[in-house]
């Protein structure tokens, strides 16, 4: 069993101290759209991204202690000042947290395929997830999804086709192995130096719902 790690960095917060929702705007310190990275891993790509778009904010939430301890380093290394790390679990944490109609964008990146047919049902991304998380995107919000599962991913890139309110904007593929100026992770380029795809999926808010 890993240790817990404490994490001393002004840009990791601790939710028991946050309002319900709670105020970005304030936490940030300015008013710029907020997006929301669920499972940040170690941080490479939420570091990447946030560094290459200042004008928006972004929290990144883990379920992992030790994830969000490197991801606090690697942002507290690089002085971004747009991205806030907390250790949650996501349906949770926005239900909670995140006010209506106010994500810009949602990044989802290899999270557990929960690969035993059995165990399915707890994959994070279906059906129920995404109409419960719509509400809380604005319209013209990004969602991106990203996996080196194949039952997974080509679930999923069938699955947001059924959905009401969103377009695809990959159409007419469903997904996509390669996604021009989307950052990999670490993770992501292990799986394809192993000789795995990635599929990517990328859908974006049509309407108020």
């Amino acid at each position: 069993m890993q240790s817990f790690i404490h994490i001393e960095s002004p840009n990791y917060l601790r939710t028991e101290n946050l309002e319900k929702p709670a105020d970005w705007q304030a936490i940030f310190g300015n008013n710029q759209p907020i997006a929301l990275e669920i499972g940040c891993g170690i941080g490479d790509f939420i570091a990447l991204t946030a560094a290459e778009h200042p004008e928006t904010n972004f929290i990144a939430i883990d379920f992992y202690n030790k994830g969000c301890y490197k991801t606090c380093r690697r942002i507290d290394v690089q002085s971004l000042k747009n991205v806030r790390v907390l250790r949650e679990e996501a349906r949770q944490f926005i239900a909670e947290r995140i006010p209506k109609s106010s994500l810009t964008a949602v990044y989802i990146n290899c999270p557990d395929p929960w690969p035993k047919k059995k165990h399915r049902k707890r994959r994070l991304v279906n059906h129920a997830f995404m109409e419960f998380l719509q509400s809380y995107l604005v319209p013209g919000a990004n969602f991106f999804f990203a996996t080196d599962f194949d039952d997974y991913g080509i679930d999923v890139a069938g699955m947001m086709t059924g959905l009401d309110g969103f377009e695809n904007i990959l159409a007419p593929d469903l997904y996509r192995h390669e996604m021009e100026g989307y950052h990999l992770s670490k993770y992501m380029r292990k799986f394809m130096a192993e000789g795995k795809k990635i599929y990517f999926v990328h859908y974006r808010k049509t309407e108020e719902t």
